[in-house]
């Protein structure tokens, strides 16, 4: 038996095969991808599907540049475009835009193809979305690489005590993490921003350029270039409580600028410089409290002779002199009696201020007990000295009038002095006690005056 097929009958079961052939087609492209295109050897849709795809529809994207489509990745991955395959290709990825604006990683496979000459005359793919596996990967490797970033930095403070160095370890530790060259870490104060480390190059004029970044207490990081081209980039280190400072970080000249994930992990390192800040603080006024006096603000008796020790070796070495002042209020003792410890320690406190005007800023000042201070005067010779503790004399009486316990009772400062000559080694202990034997010597003098204690 034979089959013959009338031509109308063969063209009819063709146009069926081929119909069934491409719905066949169709459906398992439906069923093995998300996205499936053609194009022109200019690059141009020339078949989509679904339709729509991505939510364009075949009608906005046939005719279009398919690169049209092609977006950077959220953590600035550059463009790459899968519709332009040099060979057979599969598994690459690219991030395109979706007619809303939101992006989409799709993983493609892809083919160029040719005419009968092998002259390239367009390009075929398909397209699986992996936008959330993309996501969560991408987020995986943030946390790992926060992860590592920590580790470094608590592998650098661990062995520190002191918050400054802590604060310079955390520094260290980010640097290589990030890529960077340099770091510096400033604190917040009311007059702006001060320098607290500087680790790697030390480039002021990058940390300045830094203030133009300051968000002032904004979140994220902020990145742009220093004067040189170099990426710069500042984060808000913010301290429990308020306060804080600033995270700054930048890279060699010609370098590539942050990505995503590095503004990630620079904010990550900037809460941490945040609790160091505020360790730093805490342990600055502990030690401010251990050698200060509370009821003046000066030193107290500790810090004052441990600051001694230190001067007096420096000293030894420059051979230079220095003198000691032991100071006693005097008449104390009526104003606790007549109107109580309030008023005594109010001119207590009045005595520390005129000492304290006194001297210059790298002298030394302290109450080292009830009514007795101390001054270090720092160079001083016996011809300073002394005119130092006349001025002080002259000046008592006025300063302290109004805390004098009656009108015929006169508050007034008998000094001792005690020159330490250059070279001379003289121990502490013995200096000290020349010093409170000349006060002392003042005192039995008839007070209010001074007694210089000989070598």
């Amino acid at each position: 038996m034979t089959l013959d097929l009338a031509p109308a009958h063969f063209d009819s079961a063709l146009r069926d095969a081929l119909l069934d052939s491409r719905q066949r087609w169709r459906d398992l492209v439906d069923m093995a991808a998300d996205f499936a295109w053609e194009t022109d050897a200019e690059g141009r849709f020339t078949f989509v599907f679904p339709d729509p795809a991505l939510g364009w529809s075949a009608g906005e994207l046939l005719g279009r540049p398919a690169d049209d489509i092609l977006a950077e990745g959220p953590a600035g991955v550059p463009a790459f475009s899968p519709f332009r395959p040099d060979r057979q290709r599969r598994g690459v990825r690219a991030w395109l835009r979706r007619a809303d604006g939101r992006l989409a990683c799709l993983s493609f496979a892809g083919v160029p193809l040719v005419d009968a000459d092998d002259r390239p005359i367009g390009a075929r793919g398909v397209g699986r979305d992996v936008t959330e596996e993309e996501r969560r990967t991408g987020a995986l490797a943030t946390a790992l690489r926060r992860e590592a970033l920590i580790d470094a930095v608590l592998a650098e403070t661990r062995t520190e005590v002191l918050a400054k160095g802590m604060l310079a370890g955390a520094a260290r530790a980010m640097m290589p993490a990030l890529g960077a060259v340099g770091s510096a870490i400033l604190r917040r104060t009311e007059t702006g921003l001060t320098p607290v480390l500087t680790v790697g190059e030390a480039l002021p004029a990058l940390v300045a350029s830094a203030a133009g970044l300051d968000r002032q207490g904004g979140v994220g990081t902020a990145v742009g270039e220093g004067p040189d081209g170099r990426p710069l980039a500042v984060a808000a280190a913010h301290q429990p409580g308020g306060g804080g400072g600033l995270l700054v970080i930048w890279r060699a000249p010609g370098a590539r600028g942050w990505d995503g994930e590095e503004r990630v992990l620079i904010h990550t390192a900037a809460d941490f410089i945040g609790l160091l800040l505020a360790q730093e603080a805490m342990q600055a006024e502990m030690l401010r409290q251990a050698r200060t006096d509370p009821l003046t603000g000066l030193l107290n008796r500790r810090a004052f002779f441990e600051e001694l020790e230190r001067r007096l070796e420096r000293l030894d070495r420059q051979g230079q002199p220095g003198a000691l002042l032991f100071v006693d209020l005097d008449n104390l003792k009526p104003i606790n009696d007549r109107h109580g410890h309030e008023a005594g320690d109010a001119a207590i406190r009045a005595a520390a201020g005129l000492l304290r005007a006194a001297v210059r800023p790298s002298d030394l000042v302290a109450r080292i007990g009830g009514d007795e201070f101390a001054l270090w005067l720092d160079g001083a010779d016996a011809r300073i000295a002394i005119g130092r503790a006349e001025r002080i004399i002259a000046d008592a009486p006025l300063a302290l009038a109004h805390h004098a316990p009656s009108a015929d009772v006169r508050m007034s400062l008998s000094i001792g002095i005690a020159v330490r000559a250059p070279a001379s080694r003289e121990p502490t202990d013995h200096l000290m006690l020349r010093a409170d034997t000349a006060m002392y010597a003042a005192k039995r003098a008839g007070k209010a005056g001074w007694s210089l204690s000989e070598p």
